[in-house]
């Protein structure tokens, strides 16, 4: 299991913490990315729900830079992809929502 998130997302580090009984990997977005084929497996099966339009980031960026691809934006601004992403063999999900953490906390 990998949880793609940030090391200052408190909704990241609960989902840690709720997850210490699994193995999980944690890869901080911010310092090293996420790579581009997971973040076009993510966006094709969230659709712009990936991309979290309520951060201070987003709110950054000027009408030409949100209008860019959104796998271009995600890469160029990582910590706009809402967190956390878990992936767990082909299995993704994103948040950490009730729903999602019913499914990996027993």
């Amino acid at each position: 299991m990998i949880l793609y998130g940030l090391k200052a997302c408190d909704t990241c580090r609960q989902a840690l913490k709720s997850l210490l009984n699994k193995k999980v990997a944690f890869v901080d977005v911010r310092a090293e990315g996420v790579p581009k084929n997971l973040l076009e497996k993510a966006y094709a099966q969230f659709g712009d729900g990936l991309i979290n339009k309520s951060s201070t980031t987003w709110r950054g960026l000027n009408d030409i830079q949100r209008s860019l691809d959104p796998i271009i934006l995600l890469e160029t601004y990582p910590v706009l992809m809402k967190r956390p992403l878990i992936v767990q063999g082909v299995n993704m999900t994103l948040g950490w929502k009730p729903d999602v953490k019913a499914q990996y906390v027993n």
